[in-house]
């Protein structure tokens, strides 16, 4: 299964409202004063009117963890690592993000991406640092560890010891970035898990799914995935405690699923944590029940504890019953209908852009995919991310639309400027979502082999947002480079629409079984390059290119190792065409660009050298490079960085003997 992990590509950090952090902490170090804010004031505007209706504000201040200790004791930080316990929540009704932050502290990894080392000891001048991530970058969010204090009670997130003040600061840091704390009041699971980690956020509606629970939860709990959930509305606008003691419209976090003995059979139990800190489900399997003193599953004492700390464990079929739905957000899609799927991979685009309403034509709305391979269903994940600021729109919702259309084979040619003629064309969407959103949606598909576009339409407004496309890797592209769990894919400029890999290959292939090369040069010439002006695959290329994909050693091509040249072919074929755009020909001077734009070889570098000698091998007189020299070219440079790979000891240099070097230059 795809674990959690970094995106390959660098992902940049911006500051918010400009602010250095160390700058401004050594400059305050420097004068021997501590930090104040003056871009989110210890004033009623950072907290917002409406959170401080009908209270006495006389007896509101701002003070800081050190004076409201009194110096009967040090304020820390963190102490004894961060956990879901210590938080509990105030007066916003920010438990979107409280349980998105539960979440959060299950998976350590994630939390440190927004909870920098920092100590109220150790060069401490009254400014903390968060980080919180928006379309596509991690953004610095500075603040001054001053607290809104009522009553000499915490207005907002009370720490559940009086000395740990992480979440109260985060929560500060997050009001800042969300222009008040009056801007907590109320929002949406994904937006706060998409915030935090940056993830691929799928919901998923517990009434309407047919998928098995529990196998979903224990899927998503082993990819390290976080996961929230939230409960049905109630009679009135807020939130309310039921008579079962849950809260209607409130959010939770999702910390365990277990099976268990009871009686003479087993049952499947989801454990919640309520960010209040208080209020338990009182059902069957809730704290103290009959459920557990009946139950004599040797892991009780291990799952089982009756505290009043918010947590608690349910059936799943009360879980389904009282929740309506479920967010589950990983760094990389997973199947969580599948059960255990431990190799699984995604390619991934990313684009990031700002539109403007208009015509459906226009290029900045479109966005061109390719499906290399088919896969089974949910091969195709489109996630969309708009930047808070340009929510304005009914609220905190903006009215999106987006339709994935199918391009025809005599429009693949425009890449991604694909003219109106195209759209004024009679044609069905493959899927068209229209969606009162929040500031992130997410869809699947399940798309057959070819090119696609994706256009968005906002209605009204300018909106900035990142789209991501992620493609499913097929299960004989798993096995070959590991490594590649998450990487870029380039746009693709044509590929054949009328069949499957798959069935050109039976139709070639001897006895339905192996292609040579004189089988592959009829595929490829008839098939691959149908239609397309140009060079054709010579009978010694085809030599060329099966003796570098063969696997085996013999001789031939099975459908596997077509499958993986197939994709090379179709990337290629993406690279050559966007080398022709300017100049109408590749030339040899555009094979350094070529290998920087080859997916497939990440990490593979060339010297000038090497380049004027590919340059003489591969290219004619003028300078020309064809395209099936450019495939020659680009596969054997991957098989040959491979093959030293896997030879050398320890990645400077190898040693072979004669016959070793000359099977391995002879055959290749």
């Amino acid at each position: 299964m795809a674990r959690n992990q970094e995106p390959l590509t660098q992902t940049s950090v911006i500051k918010l409202k400009e602010q250095d952090f160390y700058s401004l902490r050594d400059h305050c170090l420097k004068r021997g004063v501590l930090f104040e804010d003056e871009t989110f004031p210890a004033d009623t505007y950072s907290i917002g009117l409406q959170l401080l209706k009908g209270k006495n504000l006389s007896s509101l201040s701002w003070i800081r963890p050190k004076d409201l200790l009194k110096g009967k004791s040090e304020p820390h930080f963190i102490l004894e690592g961060a956990s879901r316990f210590d938080i509990q929540q105030g007066d916003a009704g920010d438990c979107w993000f409280l349980a998105a932050l539960g979440s959060l502290t299950q998976n350590p990894q994630h939390l440190q991406k927004i909870l920098t080392d920092q100590s109220f000891s150790y060069h401490y001048a009254g400014i903390f640092l968060f980080r919180f991530w928006q379309c596509g970058q991690w953004v610095e969010v500075v603040i001054d560890d001053r607290l809104p204090v009522l009553n000499k009670e915490f207005l907002f997130v009370h720490p559940r010891n009086k000395r740990e003040f992480w979440p109260c600061l985060l929560e500060k840091a997050y009001a800042k970035f969300h222009g008040s704390y009056a801007n907590l009041h109320y929002g949406y699971l994904s937006d706060a898990l998409m915030d935090l980690s940056g993830g691929v956020v799928t919901n998923i509606r517990l009434h309407s799914s047919s998928s098995d629970l529990m196998m979903m939860v224990k899927t998503a709990a082993e990819a390290g995935s976080l996961i929230t959930c939230g409960t049905l509305a109630g009679p009135t606008s807020e939130s309310t405690m039921m008579v079962n003691g849950l809260v209607s419209r409130h959010a939770y976090t999702v910390t365990g699923a277990e099976k268990i003995q009871y009686r003479k059979s087993w049952e499947y139990l989801i454990r919640l944590w309520n960010p209040w800190g208080r209020m338990e489900w009182r059902g069957p399997w809730s704290d103290g029940s009959p459920e557990w003193q009946e139950t004599h599953d040797p892991r009780k004492s291990q799952l089982y504890e009756n505290k009043d700390n918010g947590e608690f464990w349910m059936s799943c079929r009360d879980f389904q019953e009282n929740f309506s739905c479920l967010f589950v957000c990983n760094q990389v899609p997973i199947s969580l209908d599948h059960g255990n799927t431990p190799h699984e991979k995604w390619s991934q685009v990313t684009l990031k852009n700002h539109i403007i309403p208009g015509n459906t034509a226009e290029p900045q709305r479109q966005h061109v995919f390719s499906v290399p391979d088919s896969m089974e269903t949910n091969n195709v994940i489109v996630s969309f991310n708009i930047k808070p600021q340009n929510v304005k729109a009914k609220g905190r919702t903006f009215p999106l639309k987006f339709e994935v259309f199918k391009v025809d084979s005599q429009f693949q040619l425009f890449g991604e400027r694909l003219p109106s003629t195209f759209f004024s064309t009679f044609r069905i969407a493959e899927k068209g979502i229209v969606s009162e959103t929040t500031r992130n949606l997410t869809e699947c598909f399940s798309l057959s082999p070819g090119t696609y576009v994706v256009v968005v339409s906002p209605d009204r407004e300018a909106v900035e947002f990142l789209l991501r496309i992620f493609l499913k890797m097929p299960d004989s592209d798993r096995n070959q480079d590991s490594n590649l769990n998450l990487r870029p894919l380039k746009i693709q400029a044509s590929l054949p629409e009328n069949d499957t890999p798959q069935s050109m290959f039976y139709r070639y292939a001897q006895q339905g079984r192996f292609l040579d090369a004189t089988q592959l040069q009829g595929l490829l010439n008839q098939e691959f390059l149908k239609g397309s002006p140009g060079d054709t695959f010579s009978l010694d290329e085809c030599r060329s290119i099966v003796a570098l994909m063969d696997l085996e050693v013999n001789g031939r091509l099975n459908e596997q190792e077509f499958s993986r040249l197939w994709r090379r072919l179709v990337h290629c074929q993406s690279v050559f065409w966007n080398a022709r755009k300017n100049s109408g020909v590749f030339l040899s001077s555009d094979l350094q660009k070529a290998i920087q734009d080859t997916d497939f070889l990440a990490g593979v570098s060339v010297t000038s050298e090497l380049l004027d000698l590919m340059s003489l091998r591969y290219s004619d007189s003028t300078g020309r490079v064809s395209f099936p020299s450019l495939v020659c070219f680009l596969i054997r440079l991957e098989a040959m960085a491979k093959a030293f790979q896997n030879l050398s000891q320890d990645g400077k240099g190898l040693y072979l003997t004669k016959m070793e070097w000359m099977n391995l230059v002879m055959y290749n």
